[in-house]
């Protein structure tokens, strides 16, 4: 069992409240670091400074690795030091491994405790980093990170993690990570929040008690705690995740359907909806957009009467949680747009891939995955069951040529990634029909008698059987079609209508 090892992340929490939530949305979400360590983040400030302090050293007291941010301000006094300055002599007394970065070149104007902080640091002989924004933070913390926990405890990333690691810090937004004060988390929706909980931590929706709930929204970089109160507050994550509509704060948290009746777009949609809300519940719905918007035909294959998709639902799935995931947010003029022509599906997201992902890699699916806003491709993946680690575009190149389909195409427009879903045109013949949607697989097949395999292929015609008429048509006694319309009902394949002489057999969930 991979052993997990907690860090306590130290500083004034006002002033470095962007930081702290980007060093914990870093642990969370790399790779490597997510596997063995939990960001702890003491956010609790209650009134009287001293109960602030006791409940500070309880959350170090439990943990293996300190890790301390300074700024410039000194932080809320308990007797002759802040809060900060207490936790490092609390982590120093325990011969704790301390980690140290500092904010800003050595000549910036800092507080006079800050000043005597640094120089305390520098006599104990521990060696910090210098960082200038939270980029830089984020490479320094890593690199540390992954060097101690090569050094004390014998673990170290692949080197195709670190390559994951240094492309998603480079690509990575800073817009995600922003504490607000907008939304205060009993104003969020705790249904998504627990579907979402659940799905990553394994568990029932209704196991999961109040405080769990805020714990794990918390741990996942979702919500904050406003310093000086106990109040939460959802991040700009929280907010596009979890706010019951996003678009509130943040107009570009939205998706635009349309449909069109040909292969152009028109003035006049068939049908159109501005779909809002938290984002999860967003892709939802435009799935159930395209559904109905696109053509279902029954068919039959073998002993099965199917209604398939025009498209594989998985693979526009993928596609709309890219877009959620991997949007530029900062463009705060433009929607996710989602269109359904009569020979395609496009899914429009604003922003181009991040560097170093170009679309030749795309195309190719010869790239390593980053996002810049790892903190939402994260929890989109649990929410959606959708792997995070690996080619999304290999996985809807495969589920459309796996239909059918041609492969999706790739492409951008007047800054928009567009990801275009070919359509079977009037050849619905050549969809196909996955083995996971039959109702008689060649394993159930196998156990049918010639009589009975006849009376299925009927069923699947969509037709109605009685006893008599199975008796007058197979030359058998009214026992032997009672025993087999009984299989059939026994295994699922076919159900009973009716009482008595009206009684007739059709297909299982045949509508």
């Amino acid at each position: 069992m991979t052993q997990v090892f907690r860090i306590f992340v130290s500083s004034v929490q006002k002033e470095l409240e962007d930081e702290r939530l980007i060093i914990q949305n870093l642990v969370s979400t790399d790779p490597f670091l997510s596997a063995h360590c939990v960001p702890v983040l003491y956010e609790y400030e209650p009134a009287s400074p001293d109960k602030a302090l006791e409940g500070c050293l309880r959350a170090l007291d439990i943990c293996q690795v300190y890790l301390l941010i300074i700024g410039v301000q000194y932080g809320t006094l308990t007797g002759e030091l802040s809060i900060t300055h207490t936790e490092y002599r609390r982590a120093r007394e325990g011969n704790l491994p301390i980690l140290a970065f500092i904010k800003g070149s050595r000549s910036m104007n800092r507080e006079e405790g800050t000043d005597a902080f640094l120089r305390e640091i520098d006599a104990d002989g521990f060696k910090y980093k210098r960082f200038g924004n939270v980029i830089e933070l984020q490479k320094e913390v890593r690199e540390a990170l992954a060097k101690l926990l090569k050094d004390m405890f014998g673990v170290a990333p692949s080197s195709d993690e670190n390559v994951i690691a240094k492309q998603t810090i480079e690509a990575t937004s800073t817009f995600e990570s922003q504490p607000f004060t907008r939304i205060p988390w009993k104003d969020l929706d705790h249904k998504v929040a627990r579907q979402l909980v659940a799905a990553a931590e394994n568990r029932k929706a209704d196991e999961l008690s109040s405080a769990d709930l805020l714990a794990e929204a918390m741990l996942r970089g979702l919500v904050w705690t406003f310093s000086g109160s106990e109040e939460h507050y959802a991040t700009a994550a929280g907010i596009v995740l979890l706010a019951k509509d996003p678009s509130a704060v943040f107009p570009q948290c939205r998706v635009l359907a349309d449909t069109y009746r040909g292969s152009e777009p028109d003035g006049e949609p068939r049908d159109h909806e501005d779909i809002r809300g938290p984002m999860p519940l967003v892709i939802d719905r435009a799935v159930s957009f395209i559904d109905r918007n696109t053509r279902h035909p029954m068919k039959i294959v073998g002993l099965n009467r199917v209604r398939i998709d025009e498209y594989p639902v998985e693979a526009l799935r993928e596609a709309l949680v890219n877009a959620v995931a991997h949007r530029q947010y900062e463009d705060a003029g433009r929607k996710i747009i989602l269109e359904v022509f009569s020979d395609r599906v496009v899914v429009s997201s604003p922003g181009l891939p991040p560097a170093p992902i170009t679309l030749a890699s795309l195309r190719k699916g010869n790239y390593r995955p980053c996002s810049r806003n790892p903190v939402l491709a994260q929890c989109l993946s649990y929410f959606h069951r959708i792997e995070e680690r690996g080619s999304g575009f290999r996985r809807m190149r495969d589920q459309m040529l796996n239909h059918g389909l041609d492969k999706p195409l790739i492409g951008t427009d007047t800054g928009y990634f567009q990801v275009i879903f070919p359509g079977p045109g009037e050849n619905l013949d050549r969809i196909r029909v996955p083995e996971s949607q039959l109702l008689v697989t060649p394993a159930i097949e196998a156990q049918l008698n010639e009589r009975q395999w006849k009376m299925m292929q009927l069923l699947a015609e969509g037709k109605e059987l009685t006893s008599r008429q199975c008796e007058a048509d197979f030359g058998v006694t009214r026992p032997v079609t009672a025993a087999d319309f009984g299989k059939l009902v026994e295994m699922g394949l076919a159900e009973k209508l009716g009482a008595g002489r009206s009684t007739r057999y059709r297909l299982k969930g045949l509508s």
